[in-house]
C-alpha cells in the first residue's frame, strides 16, 4: 500500500478547491453591462429615468443610484432602487430636466457581498 499517493490525491483536491474558491470570488462583483441613457451620450429629450443593467443580481438594500446636475445638485426623484422584477437593473426616476450635463453615481452590492461603484455622464441636448 502506497501512503504517498493518498497525500498526493488530497493535496490535488485541496488545490482544486482553492482554485475554485479564488475563481468564484473573482466573479463576485456585479459590473455594468449597459445603461439608458448610454454612458457619455447626448440625448435629444429628457429621459424619464436612468437605468443601469448589471451582469449579476444586486442586493437592493445596499445598492444606490443618484443623478446630479453640473452644479452638483441632486436632480432625480429620490426613488432609486433595484427593479423588483429584474434584480440586475438599478434605476431612478427623473423629473423633466432642462438641457445640460448630468452625472449618474451608482454603488451596488452583488448578492455575494462584493461592492462595485462608479459614475458616468450624459447630456440633454438644448432645444432647437
Amino acid at each position: 500500500m502506497n501512503h504517498g499517493s493518498g497525500w498526493l490525491r488530497r493535496g490535488r483536491a485541496a488545490l482544486m478547491l482553492g482554485l475554485l474558491l479564488v475563481t468564484t470570488s473573482a466573479w463576485g462583483h456585479a459590473f455594468p453591462d449597459h445603461s439608458e441613457p448610454r454612458v457619455g451620450w447626448t440625448v435629444p429629450t429628457p429621459p424619464p429615468r436612468v437605468r443601469i443593467w448589471f451582469d449579476g443580481a444586486l442586493e437592493p438594500v445596499f445598492s444606490t443610484i443618484t443623478v446630479m446636475n453640473a452644479n452638483s445638485e441632486r436632480v432625480d426623484k429620490g426613488d432609486g432602487r433595484v427593479n423588483p422584477s429584474d434584480s440586475t437593473i438599478l434605476e431612478v426616476s427623473l423629473p423633466p430636466l432642462p438641457s445640460g450635463r448630468y452625472r449618474v453615481f451608482w454603488s451596488v452590492v452583488a448578492r455575494d457581498g462584493h461592492r462595485t461603484e462608479g459614475d458616468f455622464p450624459f447630456t440633454i441636448e438644448a432645444p432647437r
